[in-house]
């Protein structure tokens, strides 16, 4: 932000002149929420094979002044409470305009009047360049490693999942299938045994939701995890369950999925993913939903592949 008010003529306006220069940086800020520094950093690492970091401020630095904490902490508090009503709207125009004007300016008298110690806390910007010139040299020589064996390991790993007692799924359709001539007809000519040889809740993929998505049910690994078969999703081309995930010593397990289910069999040329579509199309009309009433709950572990 300190050096943000310093600029002038930036090409994107984002300098000096700018009335709302502190609200646009605060939405930087929050851009990464919910994820950490050492997910994001790993999820780079997996996404481009290393990363090179400019170091912004000194290791050994004293702690900011009140003055400066405290302007940047009320600033945080007015943001969450103009994005909970305004989302992204410009902080000129909504219900604390008038705040946000009066805060862009604190905030400028406060950094301005704090530059001594904000300029003593900075890296030289020679220094940051050197640095920085130095991890390209590596990386350009092969001589980059990872920071951890761990993200390492979770680069091999595609995705996570609970899986499911494939014995206990057959039995449930088979149920199902006396109970709903519908199923029946749909099983009908279909060695299910033979093509259904494991069964699986997809938590979270490496392609689709990124390595830190993955990474982060490692706390969980090789736990038991109750699932609840809550319907039947069918067209003549994809079969699924709709299911229920439960929680583990208190803690709910999600799927970072949209919907959460267990793919059960697919035709001829039809890629299992295909039955993410399912939702979408029984909003539509084109597939059928059949309540399992009461659900059947399943034990599966949590696993990663």
């Amino acid at each position: 932000m300190f050096r943000v008010l310093q600029r002038v003529n930036h090409p994107g306006g984002l300098d000096k002149s700018s009335p709302n220069a502190g609200y646009v940086l605060l939405m930087f800020y929050h851009l990464y929420e919910g994820k950490n520094r050492r997910e994001f950093e790993t999820e780079l690492i997996e996404r481009f094979g290393s990363i090179v970091k400019m170091p912004l401020l000194q290791s050994s630095r004293p702690r900011f002044p009140d003055s400066v904490k405290n302007v940047i902490e009320e600033g945080i508090s007015l943001y969450n409470l103009h994005t909970r009503k305004h989302g992204r709207l410009e902080s000129t125009k909504g219900t604390y305009a008038k705040e946000w004007a009066k805060w862009e300016k604190q905030l400028r008298e406060t950094l301005h009047g704090n530059s001594e110690h904000l300029n003593s806390i900075q890296v030289p910007f020679e220094s940051a360049v050197s640095s920085v010139l130095e991890q390209l040299k590596a990386i350009a020589k092969g001589e980059y490693s990872t920071p951890s064996s761990e993200r390492r390991k979770f680069g091999a790993i595609v995705y996570a999942a609970v899986t499911l007692p494939v014995s206990e799924i057959h039995g449930l359709l088979y149920a199902l299938a006396e109970k709903h001539p519908q199923i029946d007809a749909l099983m009908e000519g279909k060695d299910m045994e033979n093509s259904l040889k494991n069964s699986h809740v997809t938590l979270a993929h490496k392609r689709s939701h990124g390595v830190a998505a993955v990474a982060s049910y490692g706390s969980y690994l090789h736990q038991n995890v109750p699932v609840d078969m809550t319907a039947f999703l069918f067209t003549d081309k994809l079969a699924a369950l709709d299911v229920r995930l439960g929680s583990i010593d208190g803690e709910q397990i999600t799927s970072r999925n949209e919907w959460p289910h267990v793919t059960l069999w697919t035709a001829s040329g039809v890629k299992a993913q295909e039955a993410n579509t399912l939702p979408q199309l029984l909003s539509e009309g084109k597939a059928t939903r059949m309540e399992i009433d009461p659900p059947v709950r399943l034990t599966g572990t949590l696993e990663f592949f």
